[in-house]
């Protein structure tokens, strides 16, 4: 057997950890659901055509999947790669489904995602997004776009994480700025800014300035992007700089509509901030980025925005909004700053005991009562001495271990933190509700 040898960017959670992600996922899918999204699951490929022409670095994060054994007569076909995000195969899911589906027609979907990233703290080739989008049929209201980012906030305010801000933008406001300074490249320049946090503005200046830009539109383009604010005066911050063009004043209207809807139902949650481009080229209206805050250097967790012309098949468009959570990013940041663990390493809540190997089907018999009641319950791999079978219970983080009586006398459980035993019954005993499940800790909280 050759030596087994870990690869990076392929995250393999502990089971602690794990406990972790199943509740943030389970918490996700269920506010998810509570606004009415339905799930669905895509395949994990896609035609590689279709995935490099999602924007000028789609293609440096594909992998092309082949067969191993393929011969020559398997290269007649599209090639195919495995998917970097949800919204691209979710695009080709409503092509395919349009006929069957109700519009506007709100998913959810939570399922892995490969990208070729250079691994590092919160960037994996293998990880877990959970999307939700709503598209529609040739047209798609606005309204959505408020909405979208107020289910988000209802999602994360569930979950026990640092604040967090989301930060929002209308890629109609530095589109129509840029056009009324005579900018055309308007893509070209929304990547450059979209680059502001990472490189800083020095270097963006530089970069603006090499893609044709003169010292005065580079300048303009920053004093934009340096505009933020938790309600609608970002309105008159930008009209201060004097630039004026129709899709700019569109873009203004609804951005301010968004903070007028988010200060009603998630006040301080949401950051107009105009610096957000969004790096993809399919996003055409509203744009939304997520941060921790005290931990901005990590950069975002959840991202997404409106796009109009990512599906269609030349005779109706269906234009979208969505959102994605970077499920194993957001995990990773909490993970490795120890914010966040598992109470124990198992779902089981009780261990029942043995006396003797004899024994097991008796043992096997209160597990199934206890487990029928919905109590988690295993039975001791092995008899041996009871303190051995204590010390298992507890390198797990099991709670309780049960005891069946000798010689007529009654059953018990030990709570083995507390070292409180007391008689049981398998058909009527039940832990505190706090100790049925794990539950998910802050270490620090104690600290």
């Amino acid at each position: 057997m050759s030596k087994v040898t870990p690869i990076s960017g392929f995250p393999e959670w502990l089971p602690s950890d794990r406990i972790v992600e199943q509740y943030f996922l389970d918490t996700i899918r269920e506010t998810f659901e509570l606004h009415g999204f339905a799930s669905i699951e895509t395949r994990a490929v896609e035609p590689i055509e279709r995935l490099s022409s999602q924007g000028e670095d789609a293609d440096k994060e594909i992998y092309a999947v082949r067969r191993l054994a393929a011969g020559a007569d398997d290269d007649s076909g599209p090639g195919l790669g495995l998917h970097f995000d949800l919204t691209v195969p979710f695009a080709r899911y409503v092509l395919e489904n349009s006929g069957k589906l109700a519009f506007p027609f709100r998913r959810y979907q939570i399922q892995r995602v490969w990208r070729g990233e250079r691994p590092q703290e919160g960037r994996f080739r293998e990880f877990t997004q959970a999307d939700i989008d709503i598209v529609g049929d040739g047209t798609l209201p606005f309204h959505y776009e408020v909405e979208l980012p107020l289910v988000i906030a209802d999602a994360f305010s569930k979950l026990p994480i640092p604040p967090f801000r989301i930060q929002v933008n209308n890629r109609q406001i530095p589109e129509g700025f840029y056009r009324g300074l005579g900018i055309e490249d308007v893509a070209s320049v929304l990547r450059i800014v979209d680059k502001l946090d990472k490189i800083g503005p020095d270097k963006v200046t530089k970069l603006l300035v090499d893609a044709g830009l003169t010292d005065a539109q580079a300048k303009s383009a920053l004093q934009l992007a340096e505009i933020s604010s938790t309600d609608a005066s970002f309105v008159e911050q930008v009209r201060a700089l004097g630039v004026k063009h129709e899709i700019l004043d569109e873009g203004l209207e609804r951005l301010a509509a968004i903070m007028t809807a988010a200060n009603e139902h998630a006040p301080g949650l949401l950051v107009a901030d105009l610096k957000i481009a969004r790096g993809l080229d399919y996003y055409t209206g509203t744009v939304y980025e997520t941060q921790l805050i005290g931990h901005e250097s990590y950069g975002s967790i959840c991202s997404g925005g409106r796009y109009d012309s990512l599906a269609s098949d030349g005779k109706t468009t269906y234009p979208g909004v969505g959102i994605s959570i970077g499920v194993s990013r957001l995990l990773a940041r909490l993970f490795s700053q120890g914010l966040v663990k598992g109470s124990r390493s198992t779902p089981t809540a009780v261990l029942v005991a043995l006396n003797q190997e004899e024994d097991r089907a008796d043992a096997m018999r209160t597990a199934a009562a206890l487990r029928g009641r919905g109590i988690p319950t295993e039975v001791a791999p092995a008899a041996a001495k009871f303190g051995k079978q204590i010390k298992y219970a507890d390198r797990r983080g099991i709670p309780f271990v049960w005891f069946a009586g000798e010689n007529g006398a009654a059953d018990s459980v030990k709570d083995i933190r507390s070292g409180e035993q007391v008689e049981a019954d398998a058909s009527t005993w039940a832990p505190a509700a706090q100790d049925l499940r794990p539950s998910i800790e802050n270490p620090q909280e104690n600290q």
